[in-house]
């Protein structure tokens, strides 16, 4: 066989797997798919077949191994089992009308009831978190669970390392899970992992990627939860990670960046559902079902008692349902809307609630960082500006060098959520999240102060400013748009 001859072999079974290739994309990308994912693949594999077609199967799966989504179920049982009649709301204040289905719906999602008789506060001050965190942990007698996307040990966390170790000494269970690939990045995750070790934590890494000892899903698929229980008399959820504000990167400190976090203190009996969201992924990690400790029943003295209902999501889910949670209020909201998120990339619904909910005159607002500190995310969030800003939202940009990392959101004055989820497809996806929904005017109207500060350190972008900006970064934030489809 001459070479010419092998040459067109060659060509035409090239061009026959390149043809069979995109046939296949079509019949296996979509499945199952959000349409703009979708697209965003076979485009991928369209234009880069060979390429495109090794990121989808190294990414292009965003459910767990089947064993983990086992293990979800049955924890999902024996939440709605172990919790079945507690939820005691008070009706002696009128609820919205459309409160309940938002109830019912959670609870179909997540597992998690609605629950009376409980005080939240915030805590908007970094360090101020960090100490609050130390001193429950200081004061516990039994357990203390800890659970956090990222979890270092810094100059500035070293008193939390050293309250975990006081608490073994003096015979207190210490839990630790934190996410494996989120602090692998971090500075010193190697020396973390050796003092977890020294003070006598037990430990865990959540959804390791360690092929050679059996452990691995897709890669990106995060556990980006953050929460903290001290005998299930208090606990604290947010936004914050256990790490310097700074990240301990060099790229932060060369440009001044510091984070601006929300916690919210919790007290009463949403702190059980607080460490059922912790043994879910304990067990999880471990495959250890821990036994309920028997907590006592924590009664709170507040001016009003507030109503909370958690919501977990995840891959883990069958169901997005921070995503159907937020749309619910988007769309019950009367009045208005004031939305806070470091990373706003919405999927098309959330979009359309927005822009829906000014034109039934909902007065919204959203709060974002007026700098990033992901560029592809950021990027892809300023491409919604316009639309927005055109829809009649006020957009309010945390001024440099701070990135606002606090997720929250407020609805009429009434219902507040506050949480470790972003409003972007990534949250409503691919990571495990928990959010907290809380129903209360206290502790709305303390939410209306955080927010007010917001304002007060921020700059409101207009329509005419944004048309402004040059060809290139237009271009640019329309190309990370696209991109964010790859889920």
């Amino acid at each position: 066989m001459d070479s010419g001859t092998l040459t067109w072999i060659i060509i035409v079974i090239g061009l026959v797997v390149d043809f069979g290739l995109r046939i296949v994309a079509i019949i296996v990308i979509p499945r199952n798919r959000r349409p703009t994912s979708a697209t965003a693949w076979l485009l991928a594999v369209y234009f880069i077949p060979y390429i495109g077609w090794l990121f989808f199967l190294l990414i292009g799966s965003y459910k767990l191994p089947k064993q983990r989504r086992l293990r979800q179920q049955q924890i999902n049982q024996f939440i709605l089992e172990s919790t079945e009649g507690i939820e005691r709301v008070r009706r002696d204040h009128p609820w919205p009308p459309w409160l309940e289905p938002v109830v019912r719906m959670n609870r179909s999602l997540g597992a998690m009831p609605l629950v009376g008789g409980n005080a939240a506060s915030l805590i908007g001050a970094y360090e101020a978190s960090l100490d609050a965190m130390t001193q429950a942990v200081d004061a516990a007698t039994r357990y203390v669970h800890v659970e956090f996307y990222i979890l270092s040990w810094d100059d500035t966390t070293a008193p939390f390392f050293d309250a975990l170790e006081a608490a073994v000494k003096r015979g207190v269970t210490v839990r630790v899970l934190l996410d494996h690939i989120a602090s692998l990045r971090t500075r010193d995750y190697k020396r973390t992992i050796k003092r977890l070790t020294a003070m006598g934590a037990q430990w865990r890494l959540m959804l390791p990627v360690q092929p050679l000892k059996g452990k691995y899903q897709r890669p990106d698929l995060r556990n980006h939860r953050k929460l903290l229980v001290a005998d299930g008399r208090v606990g604290f959820m947010g936004s914050q990670n256990v790490i310097d504000r700074t990240y301990n990167k060099r790229s932060n400190m060369k440009r001044g960046l510091k984070w601006k976090e929300l916690v919210t203190r919790l007290e009463g009996p949403i702190v059980a559902g607080l460490n059922a969201i912790f043994i879910t992924d304990w067990y999880s990690e471990t495959g250890d079902l821990l036994a309920r400790e028997r907590d006592p029943i924590v009664t709170v003295n507040v001016e009003e008692e507030l109503d909370c209902q958690l919501v977990p999501s995840g891959p883990g889910f069958d169901n997005e349902n921070n995503l159907k949670l937020f749309l619910a209020l988007l769309y019950y909201a009367t009045e208005r809307i004031i939305i806070t998120s470091p990373y706003f990339v919405p999927d098309e619904a959330m979009l359309t609630a927005l822009t829906t909910a000014v034109q039934r005159g909902i007065h919204v607002e959203l709060f974002v960082s007026e700098i990033g500190d992901q560029a592809l995310v950021y990027h892809a969030q300023r491409s919604y500006y316009e639309q927005l800003l055109r829809a009649g939202v006020t957009i309010w940009m945390y001024k440099a060098p701070y990135i606002l990392h606090a997720k929250h959101f407020t609805i009429d004055d009434e219902v507040a959520v506050i949480g470790s989820s972003n409003m972007d497809m990534r949250s409503f996806m691919l990571n495990a999240e928990i959010s907290l929904m809380v129903r209360g005017k206290s502790f709305v109207a303390e939410m209306r102060e955080v927010e007010q500060g917001y304002r007060d350190a921020s700059k409101q972008l207009t329509l005419d400013e944004w048309l402004k900006q040059p060809l290139p970064s237009t271009m640019l934030d329309n190309l990370a748009r696209l991109t964010s489809a790859l889920q």
